[in-house]
């Protein structure tokens, strides 16, 4: 979606005098240099460790004058579900970087730009810690390496959350911003989608459910494995009533029916799509949550007044019934109004708000988002609420640049071996793709000329599962609970 500006006139007015100005010094934005001076990594320690948070810089042979500053995606304090995975504090200069995925990483170096990226001096909601490391990591590039012309903040997931934080609070430096399936809506919505999940887990699934509060990771973990257990279950023994009452479950809280491995073809796709796409929330629902609880002081998230009934659409009605029986829906969501509620603590979702994470959508430099239409983890509407208070902030007159959505979407079949090549699945985005949304970036920094459709088919191609017609729809609605 693209709102213009109300001072584009003026823009251009201030542009032609500065123009006609003998003396008009030109912006180091607009400089077209291929071979900017640079003290190189023979000079410079591109890597190493401020405060806590290691860092890596990669530099080009020929240096176009532009900092790219990644911001990574979320990491778990503690192993975290399904995988169980290690805890990584490798520094990401680029994506892919630290996994010897360097396709990504020479092609950006082989265009000129410079990487830079930081891991976090913590792990877990790290939002602070993940501002903190770019904004140091920015001031030891400009002191010891090289002054950019221009500053391109870009991250994925927890790291677009970052990213555009930076953007909001450093217009002075930051040239331009791409948040990338990012949690743009912030902490707060995204933990108490999250809450719902297994609110609505322990009132359907599995009642043994602890919501919050958690004493230790441990707790939280069996948590998790409970209720994953009576999903992957249900799922298997084909038990009808389950599978309709996971659908009920996916329904609120707008999980997508297409993942990376499953495309939701067939029942038995969709089902699949399902169980992975709640196991990942009700990852972060106890695992993630009890981080986050120990983090903010307390239980950030709550479920009173909320009325379920709001988030059912009629297709969605129509598919739970035929698969649990006429009446199905009724009889579920029934027993979600009725649940016992729960309240957060007050001063924790202060804190949190504050803390964890809450663009306000004024964006000061041109900015692109890039989210895949599919994402069982960060939802695609999670750019709706950034697109709705960027609109707002334009109205107050607190914007400065335009914004740039962009969504992929992924074919209509693909296999379960293989997995979707873009559109579905967390930051599931094509190397190329991700080249493209910086060199468009770039030429709209440089050129100071909003990327007009065509531009962005070409500079994404075909293969990349661009939509230009694609918009995710709204925020699973809170609504309101009528009174007795």
């Amino acid at each position: 979606m693209h709102l213009p500006l109300r001072t584009t006139m003026a823009a251009g007015a201030a542009i032609l005098l500065a123009a006609c100005s003998s003396t008009a010094a030109v912006s180091p934005e607009r400089d077209s240099a291929t071979n900017v001076p640079f003290r190189g990594c023979d000079q410079v320690a591109c890597s190493g460790e401020i405060e806590g948070a290691p860092y890596e810089i990669l530099m080009p042979e020929e240096w176009n004058g532009t900092l790219l500053l990644y911001s990574h995606g979320y990491r778990p304090a503690e192993p975290f579900p399904p995988t169980f995975d290690a805890v990584e504090r490798t520094p990401v200069p680029v994506p892919g970087w630290d996994s010897s995925d360097r396709e990504l990483g020479q092609a950006l170096l082989d265009r000129g730009y410079a990487l830079a990226g930081s891991a976090y001096a913590s792990n877990g909601w790290a939002v602070e810690d993940g501002v903190r490391a770019g904004e140091q990591l920015h001031d030891f590039f400009a002191a010891n390496v090289g002054t950019p012309s221009r500053v391109y903040v870009w991250g994925d997931s927890l790291g677009g959350l970052i990213t555009q934080t930076l953007a909001e609070r450093h217009p002075e430096w930051v040239s331009g911003a791409a948040p990338l399936c990012g949690v743009l809506a912030g902490l707060v919505p995204n933990l108490d989608l999250a809450f719902d999940t297994a609110y609505a887990v322990r009132e359907l699934i599995y009642p043994e459910m602890t919501l919050s509060g958690y004493e230790s990771y441990g707790d939280a973990v069996m948590n998790w494995e409970g209720a994953a257990s009576r999903l992957i279950q249900g799922a298997r023994d084909q038990d009808t009533d389950a599978i309709a009452r996971m659908l009920t479950v996916a329904a609120i809280v707008d999980a997508p029916k297409k993942t990376y491995r499953f495309d939701g073809s067939s029942i038995v796709s969709t089902v699949s799509g399902t169980v992975e796409a709640l196991l990942t929330a009700m990852a972060y629902s106890t695992v993630g949550r009890q981080e986050i609880e120990e983090r903010f002081g307390g239980n950030v998230s709550g479920n009173e007044g909320v009325d379920y009934t709001a988030r059912i659409s009629d297709e969605e009605r129509a598919a739970i019934d035929a698969i649990g029986g006429e009446g199905a829906t009724d009889r579920y969501l029934r027993l979600l109004q009725e649940g016992e509620r729960t309240s957060p603590d007050p001063a924790a979702r202060a804190a949190a708000i504050e803390r964890g994470g809450s663009p306000t959508g004024a964006v000061q430099d041109p900015t692109i988002t890039m989210h895949t239409a599919h994402d069982p983890l960060v939802i695609a509407q999670n750019s709706t609420v950034f697109r709705e208070r960027y609109a707002d902030e334009v109205e107050r007159g607190d914007v400065r640049a335009d914004l740039l959505q962009l969504y992929t979407v992924p074919p209509a079949a693909y296999s379960e071996e293989e997995g979707a090549p873009y559109g579905a699945g967390h930051c599931n985005f094509t190397p190329e793709s991700r080249i493209a949304v910086i060199e468009l970036l770039d030429r709209w920094v440089r050129e100071g000329t909003f990327p007009g459709q065509a531009a962005v088919e070409e500079a994404l191609g075909p293969q990349s599962g661009y939509d230009p017609i694609y918009t995710p729809g709204a925020w699973p609605e809170p609504g309101v609970l009528a009174e007795d």
